[in-house]
């Protein structure tokens, strides 16, 4: 039960942060390069939470630094 919610979690949050990224018109590759990865990989998998992959709090950090966004927007609906 708490495995299921906490994938839940991880999908909402890559939800969030895919609707933030369109909102502010960036792209998933200067997102991933201005949090220290070179390609868009490691953003989308997270988006979409695929093969378990999710943003860790320091990524998390990073993308609301990069989006000028608050942490708490990234949890919205959880």
């Amino acid at each position: 039960m708490l495995k299921d919610f906490i994938q839940i979690i991880y999908k909402t949050i890559g939800l969030n942060v895919k609707k933030i990224i369109e909102a502010k018109g960036i792209s998933q590759l200067n997102l991933a390069m201005s949090i220290g990865h070179k390609s868009v990989g490691v953003i989308s998998d997270c988006e979409i939470y695929l093969q378990n992959k999710h943003f860790n709090i320091e990524q998390l950090i990073k993308i609301t630094d990069v989006l000028d966004a608050n942490i708490k927007d990234l949890f919205e609906n959880i």
